[in-house]
């Protein structure tokens, strides 16, 4: 079986392939390709990459390219995890919200629109490709904005575009670690968009343990989110939120803290992963190490800037392994054998939320099997979540519509529309600002 990673040079790569190396079952896949636009950087990670198979026999058999219709031509699987714009465009990104005095982070507001703007024409081409070049490809999609991105995708590849993303899956273990269940043995009730959802039960052998935690402050205080978020609010709003709605309940607080830093998040990554990359350049480099070390840096400053805000403190250790490889491998089992699960993934709504109509993009558990996620039945979300999640689909379509006509009116509409920008002045000073640093975004008139 012949999986594509589009993005193939990007620095997590080395995640999915050691997740690949675990499966040892008849069916599994046998051969990897890596598309990157950076020879250089294919070439860095495919020496991760060496190095993992090294201690494990029968491994699957890695090939680079950059170019495109070679590498998804035959797959059965297309992984993507691209990046348009690089590092240097996430921290753009950051930098010309900020200067607006909004949040500039790479899936929520500004930031988020922005990176979606630039990346939506780009996921649309490789859809129309894949639907060209291998038909029966399962497209699984882990670029962001995810969400957004899988709805764009998914107008050309109907239901065999899938998103996904590790935030759901941590959340729903970090519940069940304290409330001491097996993760692989409770049901999360979870529904939302991507990044903007919330857990409104936890069932274990049929009874919901989610309610014993929210009456107990002191172990509704003891992980992330309670730290995050805090005992109170938790408890006000009955559910544990994902963590990105941090930015949307501590916007004020959220953006002063990214305002004060001497680096930006994309910044940041721009410059160690530089470190990472240039390394890989000296021959008698340890690749494994190099990447080791960098991986764990990465997880342990993730979302710093919040938790410093909320005083949460230091990343638990078990939240440092990351998780999207994980919940890729799964998805891909029980496609392509049949090994039917339940996940939680960006697919389309189908009557799900009543809210939103068939086709847009929501973040649900769903059953999988051979014929692809089938989301599963959903309580109503409260008011105020259905407020967020309607008026973010809102701005999704007005992205989508921009990126679709090229109307830069249509892309300020998207800017002002967003319940993270406060004024539709802000939203033609983003435009200006973003499509004066982004190449990409030229298609804009």
């Amino acid at each position: 079986m012949k999986l594509t990673i589009l993005g193939g040079g990007g620095f997590r790569v080395p995640l999915v392939y050691g997740a690949l190396l675990t499966d040892r079952a008849e069916g599994r896949v046998t051969e990897v390709v890596l598309h990157d636009l950076d020879d250089s950087r294919l070439y860095a990670v495919a020496r991760v990459l060496d190095e993992q198979a090294a201690v494990v026999p029968d491994a699957p058999r890695v090939t680079a390219t950059t170019d495109l219709d070679e590498a998804l031509r035959g797959a059965d699987f297309v992984f993507s995890a691209i990046r348009v714009g690089g590092l240097e465009g996430r921290a753009n990104d950051e930098r010309v919200a900020l200067a607006e005095g909004v949040l500039g982070q790479e899936t929520v507001g500004a930031g988020g629109i922005a990176y979606g703007l630039r990346t939506v024409p780009v996921a649309v081409d490789i859809a129309r490709r894949v639907a060209r070049l291998a038909p029966d490809a399962w497209v699984i999609n882990f670029t962001n904005p995810a969400g957004l991105v899988t709805e764009a995708m998914s107008r050309h590849l109907g239901d065999r575009v899938i998103g996904i993303c590790d935030s759901p899956v941590g959340l729903g273990r970090r519940i069940a670690r304290v409330l001491g269940a097996d993760p692989k043995e409770a049901w999360i009730d979870y529904v939302g968009l991507n990044h903007l959802g919330w857990v409104r039960g936890l069932r274990v052998a049929g009874r919901d343990e989610l309610p014993r935690l929210l009456a107990d402050p002191g172990l509704l205080g003891s992980f992330e989110e309670g730290k995050l978020f805090g005992v109170d609010w938790l408890q006000s709003l009955g559910a544990i939120p994902n963590e990105y709605l941090h930015y949307y309940y501590f916007n004020r607080e959220a953006v002063r803290a990214y305002q004060q830093v001497e680096k930006t998040r994309g910044a940041f990554l721009a410059d160690q992963q530089a470190r990472f990359y240039e390394e890989m350049k000296r021959p008698d480099a340890a690749a494994l190490t190099a990447w080791d070390r960098t991986r764990a840096e990465r997880e342990a400053t993730y979302m710093a800037e919040n938790r410093e805000t909320a005083g949460a403190g230091e990343r638990d250790a078990d939240d440092l392994s990351g998780g999207y490889e994980k919940v890729a491998l799964a998805l891909m089992r029980a496609i392509a054998r049949d090994e039917r699960t339940t996940l939680i993934l960006n697919v389309r709504n189908q009557g799900t939320l009543a809210v939103l109509d068939a086709d847009a993009v929501i973040e649900v558990p769903c059953l999988v099997d051979a014929n692809g996620a089938h989301p599963v039945a959903v309580a109503p979300l409260p008011d105020h979540a259905t407020g967020l999640v309607c008026a973010v689909k809102g701005v999704e379509r007005e992205v989508l519509a921009a990126a679709a006509s090229g109307s830069r009116a249509t892309a300020v509409k998207a800017f002002a529309l967003h319940p993270l920008v406060d004024s539709v002045n802000v939203a033609r000073k983003l435009v200006e600002g973003y499509t004066d640093v982004h190449p990409g975004l030229a298609y804009l008139r």
